[in-house]
């Protein structure tokens, strides 16, 4: 039988009761295989980021003190959940780990210019406690669960910060959870590490544990990947938003991908590759409510009944425009200017164009003071900060008519621009102000899905009333 991979986020890991309650969600699939990924307990990476700040900063002792909370949240846990033996064990490995994580701040604080790979290394603390804890925790259970270092299994290059997996990976990690899966024991990983060829430790970005359970999953031909999180599924909209917000019980590989990529926080970006390369389907549960159904992930889904799936969102972006008649009738202007995003690293978004103008968006502007006088040499350069791109996703949206008219009716009151459609057969995106996002999204959620529910109870009314 080929495993089940289960990963649980930092909010499913939270506390006592969260460690319970996902012991009971791993005894009840004992039977299909678990191999359980966890990310750090929730709030432990953000506290491990600002512990760095302080110790670049030159406090040392400070950077350390201020992780007091956290290592004490870890010991109750184990005080709550484990035998004295094991909590003892557990209660060296953290004392062990503070003091690494002392060391590195001392490090740290002397040599700030070293901090990239150090900080890495640093972070990886999260993940290796919250996964000895979580194994130790599933043993006193009754189940066979064993702790594996998933820097063992995962190797990626030098990129300290967003590492990428190499080819390696795939071997590493069959040699290290094939042997243990076939004799019916659990392996336990962090997600979010893994090590350079050389075993330095590394990091795949935020939000990469469900990154490192699509690696694995990939690896190992899994029968599926389960993304445990405090949502159940991927929902039509943000629900801090929009309370009505519903799940979405299918979506295709390509919807989920768009959806992550535009500010769906419940998936990772890249999560869905792997899966993708190895056809595996991607289960979104909610770790508080085992029960529901959640949302699945397959290579094909059916269109919506209205088209439209999800609206999803992203904030902070700032839209960049080079305006130039040197364009009109020319070649290689999108290169020259494409090569100034590459040389500074910087992912673009969205890309609209006319006969004299480009126009494009960025999420991250660190690197804009370097790029601008480059781009100043291509033409007139005009920046927007504070935007906010929208996209609305369903599999055949670029092939029903009415859809734009619906979708910009609904806002039509909100300016506009960067309007981007035929790009890919299921997403229809825009900008907007960062103030008008709120009010744009919440109307197209109800234009899209309760404003339909509306009129289908009053067509049922009606003819109750007919009857």
């Amino acid at each position: 039988m080929k495993p089940t991979i289960m990963k649980f986020g930092g909010t499913s890991v939270e506390d006592t009761e969260a460690f319970r309650n996902v012991a009971g969600i791993v005894r009840s699939t004992e039977r299909v295989r678990p191999v359980v990924v966890v990310s750090a307990i929730g709030g432990f990476t953000n506290a491990l980021l600002k512990s760095v700040e302080k110790a670049i900063a030159g406090d040392a002792r400070g950077a350390t003190r201020s992780l007091t909370a956290d290592f004490e949240r870890h010991v109750a846990i184990a005080r709550d959940l484990l035998g004295d033996a094991a909590r003892t064990s557990f209660a060296s490995a953290a004392a062990n780990a503070r003091s690494q994580i002392r060391q590195l701040h001392k490090i740290i604080a002397a040599h700030p210019v070293t901090s990239p790979s150090l900080q890495d290394e640093l972070l990886s603390f999260g993940e290796q406690l919250s996964s000895q804890l979580l194994a130790a925790v599933l043993r006193e259970n009754n189940l066979t669960a064993r702790y594996i270092d998933a820097r063992r299994c995962i190797k990626t290059d030098d990129n300290y910060g967003c590492a990428a997996p190499l080819a390696e990976t795939t071997k590493a990690t069959q040699t290290e959870l094939s042997r243990i899966i076939k004799a019916g024991e659990i392996p336990v990983l962090g997600g979010f590490i893994g090590s350079t060829q050389g075993g330095v430790t590394t990091t795949l970005g935020r939000g990469g544990s469900d990154y490192s359970a699509a690696i694995i999953g990939a690896a190992l031909g899994a029968r599926e990947i389960q993304i445990w999180t405090d949502v159940s599924g991927v929902l039509t909209v943000d629900p801090r938003i929009v309370k009505k917000a519903r799940t979405i019980p299918v979506l295709s590989y390509q919807e989920a991908a768009e959806l992550a990529y535009f500010g769906a926080k419940v998936l990772h970006p890249k999560t869905i590759q792997p899966a993708i390369e190895r056809n595996i389907p991607v289960r979104v549960c909610n770790s508080r409510a085992a029960a529901e159904a959640g949302t699945l992930i397959v290579s094909e889904s059916e269109a919506a009944p209205e088209t439209v799936k999800a609206i999803a969102h992203k904030n902070g972006i700032t839209t960049v425009q080079v305006t130039s008649a040197r364009m009109l009738g020319a070649y290689g202007f999108l290169r020259a200017l494409f090569e100034i995003f590459e040389r500074h690293r910087t992912a673009v978004d969205v890309v609209t164009t006319s006969e004299v103008s480009v126009s494009l968006s960025i999420d991250n502007a660190s690197t804009l003071p370097e790029i601008i006088p480059e781009l100043e040499e291509l033409g007139t350069v005009e920046i927007e900060e504070s935007r906010t791109i929208i996209s609305v996703i369903g599999e055949g949206l670029r092939n029903t008519p009415g859809i734009a008219a619906r979708v910009f009716s609904a806002i039509g009151n909100i300016n506009v621009s960067m309007i981007s459609v035929g790009a890919s057969s299921i997403n229809l995106t825009f900008m907007v102000d960062e103030t008008e996002a709120h009010d744009a999204i919440v109307r197209l959620h109800w234009a899209c899905f309760e404003g339909k529910d509306e009129e289908e109870e009053i067509d049922r009314l009606v003819d109750g009333v007919l009857v």
